[in-house]
C-alpha cells in the first residue's frame, strides 16, 4: 500500500526553532480532555480566527527541531480535530516525531521548507517522488525519505494498526 499524497494549504508557519507544540493550546490548557474545547483554544494566542480559517487537509510548517520539549498529545489532537493533515518541518524532535508517527499523523522532514512557503500557499507532499511541491509558487523541494517502519506505521494508520498488520502477516507466513 502506498501513502496518499498530502495536499493542502499552509495553515501556519512556526518559524521559531525548537518549537514546543504545547504552545499550540497553551500550557494552561494541556490537561483538557474534551477535543472540541481543545480545538477552540488551539492557536488562539497566535491567531484568534485560526479554527475558523483552517480547512481539512491543511498542513503546518515548522522550523528546526519542531516538537521540542515534552511530547504531549493534546495540541496535535486539536490540530487533527480541526482537519490539519500533517506537519512539514526543517527537522523534528525525536520524541515528538515518534509519538505522532505512532498516532498515524504524517510528519515530513523537508530541509529548506521555511523559506520556500508562506501561509496559505497550496503545497503537496509527493511521497513516491520524494518531493514537496509548492503549487502557489511553482517550486519544489526534496523531502527526506521515511524509514520503512515509519512508512508502514503511517500506511496502517498508526502503531496499533501496524502491529495488527504485522501479526496478520506473521500468522499467514
Amino acid at each position: 500500500m502506498a501513502l496518499a499524497n498530502l495536499r493542502g494549504r499552509v495553515a501556519w508557519v512556526f518559524d521559531e526553532p525548537d518549537f514546543d507544540v504545547d504552545q499550540i493550546v497553551g500550557v494552561k490548557n494541556i490537561k483538557i480532555k474534551d477535543v472540541d474545547e481543545l480545538a477552540r483554544v488551539a492557536m488562539s494566542e497566535y491567531d484568534p480566527d485560526f479554527a475558523g480559517q483552517v480547512r481539512p487537509g491543511d498542513l503546518l510548517v515548522g522550523n528546526l527541531n519542531f516538537g521540542y520539549g515534552h511530547p504531549h498529545y493534546p495540541p496535535m489532537i486539536a490540530m487533527r480535530h480541526l482537519g490539519v493533515a500533517g506537519v512539514v518541518a526543517e527537522s523534528f524532535s525525536p520524541g515528538y516525531w515518534r509519538g505522532e508517527i505512532a498516532m498515524g499523523f504524517p510528519q515530513v522532514a523537508c530541509p529548506g521548507i521555511l523559506t520556500a512557503v508562506g501561509r496559505w500557499d497550496e503545497i503537496e507532499v509527493d511521497w513516491s517522488a520524494g518531493v514537496l511541491h509548492n503549487h502557489t509558487r511553482s517550486t519544489q523541494l526534496p523531502i527526506e525519505p521515511l524509514s520503512e517502519s515509519d512508512r508502514q506505521m503511517l500506511e496502517a494508520g498508526g502503531l496499533v494498526g501496524y502491529l495488527h498488520a504485522r501479526d496478520r502477516q506473521e500468522s499467514t507466513s
